[in-house]
């Protein structure tokens, strides 16, 4: 588990939307529309005279000689925003016929294309040059354990010497300039030209989260993955998707496209070339029976294309991971088997289901050409900001911060950490926990329940309300909580104020204690009414045990 630092990162870029490329080869409108089989509607200006040299889908970040793709949202018509897009530098407009309607007169060609999204992916990889095809694209989706085997991923591939770069949850990151990320999988406009500044920079290896969102919604459309990986999936999302179902199809289109999307795209597939999958859960078996399938009817040869991996015993995998032994401070040892390969994995993160990220990485970075025991031995030195994160401030007690915001996810840290109370003979648990709003309210109950099961005490507060009444999350928590049958729960209190409920733990501890602020890990925002406030639970805590231990110093 590791330390939070005094001082908190500055990042040395402010947006995503500063990465592009410096420079950019021009395409025709023609080209465009020939590309994408859209028709220019009647224009002074011809399509032949306009060149394009990136493209945008937000108005305020167009840049001149811009395509702006004016897009129908969920809630709002993209192209109400075209008017200034022009305005801003844009030289055409890529639009469906509602959005052409909504537009008029606006003196630049308005391409319309009758599904403009579902082209998008592939256009913006034409118009930057086809990045994708130039990188080593590792994309990992899941519904946990994603940005933990990124952070594992990256950071094998480059002990192997690669220059690499990372997209996901936590931060952009190429090159060492840390940028925060705004989505856990940019729209592929943005994803594109990531990907050509990239290029330009000498990039060999992406690693990237990606969210069943992305999929779902074509941002990933365009992008040539070397290696697809899967974690597992729990519940979340189900605000989004209609059904597990709709959400395992969402996550299956990174390794197998759905007949939809083969026929909307003349260009390459989402599907990665080479899968690697947990199947630890049913939906990891039954997805490596599809690419199974999938690629046995291609080819006949699935040789090297599929590999799995598994640490539940009597589950037959590629890659096993040994006994796992735990070590002082949270740190855990295990021996990865492979094809024709045994390598000793040593983690800084403790947890059985750190182990499975771990045994991913390792296979990951093996079906990305990278020798397993370079990998292996990297890991070793890797911390995931917001994950299972230590804060000490010389207090007696452990405290730790981590962004469990699942039924599933939070089950898992506090069996973790109840694991390491059991090592050390002795201790209570302490879980803080919150949903958040405008989100899949289904998994609240299922979140209050898993943390407390497992606490001595539950603190049920706010996580980013949003929208919503932040006391009518609270109450759906708590009713879950008050399902666990009372032999099984320890005290369950509620505390809306979420820095009051750090401080409420943090009061209540005592040595040997351990304490868990969940949900948030590395946010820096706590989003209340639909307006986001700083609030990082790292310091707010670290604060709190400041104040502990000097009252003790001083008492």
């Amino acid at each position: 588990m590791t330390a939070i630092p005094e001082r908190s990162f500055v990042p040395a870029q402010s947006s995503p939307q500063d990465l592009r490329p410096a420079t950019n080869a021009a395409t025709t409108l023609r080209t465009v529309a020939e590309l994408t089989g859209a028709r220019a509607l009647p224009s002074s200006v011809p399509v032949e005279d306009v060149q394009v040299t990136g493209i945008e889908q937000r108005s305020n970040a167009v840049r001149p000689g811009d395509l702006f793709a004016g897009l129908a949202g969920s809630q709002a018509h993209g192209a109400r925003f075209a008017h200034d897009a022009v305005e801003r530098g844009a030289v055409a407009v890529f639009t469906d016929a509602a959005g052409a309607e909504v537009i008029g007169a606006i003196g630049v060609p308005v391409l319309v294309h009758d599904a403009p999204r579902s082209v998008l992916g592939e256009l913006s990889s034409a118009l930057y040059g086809d990045p994708s095809r130039k990188l080593r694209i590792i994309g990992i989706t899941g519904t946990s354990g994603k940005t933990t085997t990124s952070y594992l991923v990256e950071t094998g591939l480059a002990a192997a010497g690669l220059r690499t770069a990372l997209i996901g949850t936590i931060e952009t990151r190429i090159g060492g300039n840390r940028v925060p990320s705004a989505l856990t999988t940019p729209e592929a406009p943005q994803l594109h030209a990531m990907f050509a500044l990239m290029v330009e920079q000498g990039v060999q290896a992406v690693v990237m989260e990606v969210s069943s969102h992305a999929l779902a919604l074509g941002r990933v459309d365009g992008v040539d993955f070397a290696v697809g990986a899967f974690t597992n999936l729990s519940q979340d999302h189900l605000d989004f998707h209609r059904d597990f179902e709709d959400y395992f199809a969402a996550k299956r289109r990174l390794f197998i496209p759905d007949d939809a999307a083969t026929a909307a795209h003349a260009g390459p597939s989402v599907a990665a070339h080479t899968a690697v999958i947990c199947v630890d859960d049913q939906w990891g078996q039954r997805l490596a029976g599809d690419v199974s399938a999938c690629l046995a009817g291609e080819s006949g040869d699935t040789t090297g294309r599929l590999r799995t991996v598994a640490t539940r015993a009597g589950i037959s995998a590629d890659w096993r991971a040994g006994t796992a032994l735990a070590g002082a401070g949270g740190t855990q040892e295990f021996t990865a088997a492979g094809p024709d390969v045994d390598v000793d994995v040593r983690l800084r993160l403790p947890g059985a289901y750190n182990v499975a990220n771990g045994l991913l990485a390792v296979a990951v970075c093996a079906a990305a050409g990278v020798d397993a025991s370079v990998a292996a031995a990297a890991l070793a030195e890797v911390d995931v900001p917001g994950r299972m994160q230590r804060v000490d401030r010389g207090q007696d007690f452990l405290a730790v911060v981590d962004y469990a915001h699942k039924p599933a996810a939070i089950e898992s840290v506090v069996a973790t950490l109840r694991t390491w109370i059991t090592n050390q003979g002795a201790g209570r648990l302490a879980v803080v926990v919150g949903a958040g709003g405008d989100r899949d309210a289904g998994k609240r109950p299922l979140m209050g329940a898993a943390a407390a099961r497992g606490a001595d005490l539950t603190i049920i507060t706010d996580d980013n309300p949003r929208s919503e009444d932040p006391a009518v999350i609270r109450a759906a928590v708590l009713a879950g909580a008050d399902t666990v049958p009372g032999a099984e729960r320890g005290e369950v209190r509620e505390v809306g104020d979420r820095a009051a409920a750090i401080r409420t733990v943090v009061d209540w501890a005592q040595p040997g204690d351990v304490v868990l602020i969940a949900g948030k890990g590395h946010e820096t925002g706590q989003e209340i009414a639909g307006v986001k406030q700083p609030f990082d639970d790292r310091e707010v805590l670290a604060a709190a045990l400041s104040e502990k231990t000097r009252d003790l110093t001083h008492s």
